[in-house]
């Protein structure tokens, strides 16, 4: 008894450290999303160019992060997720201190652009293996907590990305906005080099490594994200637009194919027959498309309609983020009690009568109004993000948990450019249909615009409403359902309640 406490206390410290280590990993990948977003004006004074060319620097990173995260999902089941993750840190590390470098002595902003694309290369083997290692090298009775604590880490990265980037570029220059990842960077490779295990989870080996769908599915998903990200500011029906989307139908066609027939293949197809694991990667794109909408038009509304300044509209945006956090530990304790698919139906009426509030809202609404809505928004995400995602690492083989990683993380970024390009289209032609049936023109006094751009909001937010309620469907046709790898594992968690 005596001597099994302390191995039992060096066990429990060693599963702290690695959570810990992917817990960074989420953190950095989400405090340089939206850290880099609030930048971007003074980046496109910096180097005198128009707002259009600056959202580069968000565009390119994510044509490479969606392009090559199912492709290093598949390597790290090869090579092991040690190798994967601890390369992924390194090259996200120097891209960063290439992004904040180069553009002052070498290639301007261009070489911004590339630093960003090489930066991005890291992120997306980051993010491909960070769930998996939860899955592969975490007891199932701390896998769920494990995922919580994760998940607020992401959140605590959404949340303070505004306030410390908007710090550092008002107080030093924009390039700090990279430098940051550094030293977060070097603490997360010297700490994953200690903490996680040399070796990948035990399972079968790919023999080898299919070339032909990377290439595949990286020009198709690139496409896909150039036309969905750009379509409007090149036209929806210009040749650029036109071709790319054509590019994207033909080669994503030709890797669905392409993998049904590989026996080795860079994503295994025939998992989407299993209802409930369709179902579940159904549910987290739903979660993340419905929130985009929220996520990208809210700050245009307390700019536009609200007239909050820049920092009141920040600290507005962080309660849905912290709501996030709380809900997300909150699901981490509950999971072994009340169940995964439990959860995510709970989650889902918050998530609706977030939805429904945000429908409601017009040139009046209060602070108040706004922030209860992001509360019950971010407590339904953190509520749902969790358990849904426990669900579909545990549906599949730890010798697949990569593949099913990558595929996780691929689930929570194309939703949200492809998600603002629909809610964006939405409000903009609500707003031109509306304005034109009230006789609303651009020398109209401000009293008759506003209500017009009040009602385009709640236009667009009406469709994250929709989803909301198809989420709850969703949750409510899954069932609790695992791999017979974990089945032993989960059988004797249930057994304890």
């Amino acid at each position: 008894m005596g001597t099994s406490a302390p191995g039992n206390r060096t066990k429990e410290q060693g599963y702290g450290l690695l959570i810990l280590s992917i817990s960074l990993a989420m953190f950095m990948a989400n405090l340089d999303g939206t850290i880099v977003n609030i930048a971007l004006p003074t980046i496109s004074e910096s180097f005198h160019i128009s707002t259009s060319t600056v959202s580069w620097v968000a565009t390119s990173y994510l044509l490479v992060m969606v392009g090559c995260v199912l492709v290093f999902g598949k390597i790290s089941d090869m090579i092991g997720f040690k190798r994967i993750f601890l390369t992924g840190f390194a090259i996200f590390s120097l891209g960063s201190f290439l992004c904040g470098f180069l553009p002052e002595f070498l290639g301007g902003f261009s070489s911004l652009i590339g630093s960003r694309m090489f930066q991005a290369v890291g992120g997306a083997m980051i993010m491909a293996v960070a769930p998996a290692m939860i899955a592969a090298y975490i007891p199932l009775d701390k896998k769920a907590k494990a995922m919580s604590i994760v998940m607020l880490f992401a959140a605590l990265g959404t949340a303070l990305g505004p306030t410390i980037g908007g710090i550092l570029t008002q107080y030093l220059s924009w390039h700090w906005i990279f430098f940051i990842n550094i030293p977060v960077g070097a603490v997360a490779i010297l700490l994953g080099t200690k903490v996680i295990p040399a070796s990948g989870p035990k399972g079968e080996r790919s023999a080898g490594f299919d070339r032909a769908g990377a290439g595949l599915v990286f020009a198709g998903l690139a496409s896909l994200v150039f036309v969905v990200s750009e379509g409007s500011v090149f036209g929806w029906t210009s040749p650029v637009i036109l071709g790319l989307a054509t590019v994207a139908v033909a080669t994503l066609a030709w890797f669905i194919r392409h993998e049904l027939k590989e026996a080795d293949p860079l994503l295994d197809l025939t998992l989407f027959r299993n209802r409930n694991f369709f179902l579940t990667n159904l549910l987290l794109f739903l979660v993340f498309f419905s929130f985009s909408g929220i996520n990208y038009l809210l700050p245009f509304y307390l700019k536009y309609v609200s007239h909050y300044d820049t920092s009141t509209a920040g600290l507005i945006l962080t309660s849905l983020s912290f709501a996030m956090m709380a809900a997300g530990y909150l699901a981490g304790q509950l999971f072994n009690r009340l169940g995964p698919r439990m959860l995510c139906i709970i989650a889902g009426f918050p998530l609706i009568a977030g939805y429904f509030m945000m429908t409601r809202l017009h040139t009046d609404t209060t602070i108040l109004y706004v922030v209860a809505s992001l509360l019950l928004i971010g407590f339904g995400l953190g509520l749902m993000v969790t358990p849904v995602t426990t669900m579909i690492m545990m549906s599949v083989s730890r010798s697949r948990s990569g593949m099913i990683s990558s595929l996780t993380g691929l689930l929570r970024t194309a939703p949200l450019s492809i998600g603002i390009a629909t809610f964006n289209l939405i409000f903009t032609q609500g707003v031109m249909t509306i304005a034109k049936n009230r006789e609303v023109t651009t020398s109209s006094p401000a009293d008759l615009q506003l209500p017009v751009l009040a009602a385009g909001f709640d236009l667009a937010f009406l469709l994250s409403l929709v989803l909301g309620i198809a989420i709850l469907v969703v949750a409510m046709m899954t069932r609790d359902e695992v791999h017979p790898d974990y089945a032993g594992e989960y059988r004797e968690l249930v057994k304890d309640f």
